[in-house]
């Protein structure tokens, strides 16, 4: 035997409460009824139905509000709206909660068989579904708890070494800035850039005077050789010596350069024929 389909109606007119009993009743479902929003949670809270037929304006909670309620606690329950009064905003209102359909009144008994059938027929929530919606927020909160977990041990592992960078870091910071402030104030004032010369001559003078103490005998050796060799360069006898020393120098010279420059000679002498005879031709 197939169980009875089991509808919920909630309406603030009792008339049409009634209405929807008999029609429904006379096709085979089993129909209950309540006369507002509370009443009907109250109903649902021990027991689930195929359906939820629901009015929109009644005394407290709204059938939008009920709809929503509804859907937050058991999604997989179909809902159909019925009413005399509803606007474009609160069918996009039904439909964002999840309102399966939405009908308005007057209803003949045809429309409301057909509505409730095609309602209960649509796609819904499995159980299952239902328990993974239900369960959904403890395991958010569980997750939450173990990253909290996890964020505080790494805190605690990585403070030492937060605490060392610090104590390394800081030092050096400051002694940067205080570098920078104190060149800043030298390069941009006068007073500041007087007192920077005088530290680079300070810092320079003893450069300088190794250099005078290295260079200056150095110098002073040099101009004495130069002009010891002109004085002797002034005298017939130390020419003489002079010649006599260079010359096998200089005869190795002319014996290396000599056959060079003829041998380049000739091949520009040739070079020179060979352009010749070209143009005569």
């Amino acid at each position: 035997m197939v169980a009875m389909r089991k509808v919920l109606v909630v309406d603030d007119d009792p008339v049409v409460g009634k209405s929807f009993n008999r029609v429904l009743t006379a096709k085979g479902y089993a129909v209950i009824t309540a006369h507002n929003a509370a009443e009907a949670l109250e109903q649902m809270r021990t027991a689930d139905v195929d359906l939820l037929i629901t009015d929109i304006r009644m005394p407290g909670m709204s059938g939008l509000e009920l709809a929503e309620a509804v859907k937050a606690r058991k999604p997989w329950t179909p809902i159909m709206i019925v009413t005399g009064y509803g606007t474009e905003a609160d069918e996009a209102r039904a439909r964002a909660a999840g309102v399966t359909s939405f009908q308005h009144k007057p209803m003949s008994p045809e429309m409301i068989e057909g509505c409730t059938a095609e309602a209960i027929a649509a796609p819904r929530q499995s159980a299952p579904a239902k328990l993974a919606t239900e369960a959904a927020p403890e395991q958010a909160v569980e997750a939450d708890k173990s990253s909290s977990r996890i964020r505080n041990v790494a805190l605690f592992a990585a403070a030492p070494f937060i605490g060392l960078a610090y104590a390394l870091f800081l030092p050096v910071v400051g002694l940067v800035a205080l570098a920078w402030f104190g060149a800043n104030r030298l390069v941009t004032t006068d007073e500041g850039r007087a007192n920077l010369k005088f530290a680079a001559m300070l810092l320079a003078a003893p450069l300088i005077g190794l250099a005078f103490a290295v260079f200056a005998p150095l110098a002073g050796l040099a101009t004495l050789t130069w002009f010891a060799v002109k004085a002797l360069a002034a005298r017939p006898a130390v020419r003489f010596v002079a010649m006599t020393l260079a010359a096998p120098f200089i005869g190795l010279a002319f014996f290396v350069v000599a056959p060079v420059a003829g041998f380049v000679a000739l091949l520009w002498t040739a070079g020179q024929a060979l352009t010749n005879g070209k143009q005569a031709a």
